[in-house]
C-alpha cells in the first residue's frame, strides 16, 4: 500500500505521532481496517510523508475491485 511504501523505514509510531494520531489509528489505515479516514487525517499524512495529497486521496477515491462471479 502507498502509505507503507511512503513510510519506508520510518517507525510507524514516529509517523503517527508526527501526523497527530495514535499508532493504532495509522496501523488501521494501513491495513484497511479504517477504510475511510477523515480528510484532515489524509492531509496530515500527506504532509508528514511528503506525498502529494491527491496521491493519497486517490487511494480512497478508487472503488474497490469486485471479483467476477464464476
Amino acid at each position: 500500500m502507498l502509505l507503507r511504501e511512503a513510510r519506508a523505514g520510518r517507525d510507524l509510531g514516529d509517523v503517527a505521532h508526527a501526523a497527530g494520531m495514535s499508532p493504532e489509528t495509522l496501523r488501521k489505515i494501513e491495513t484497511g481496517r479504517l477504510p475511510t479516514p477523515a480528510f484532515g487525517t489524509i492531509a496530515c499524512l500527506s504532509e508528514v510523508l511528503d506525498l502529494p495529497i491527491q496521491d493519497l486521496a486517490a487511494v480512497w477515491r478508487t472503488p474497490p475491485r469486485l471479483e467476477e462471479a464464476s
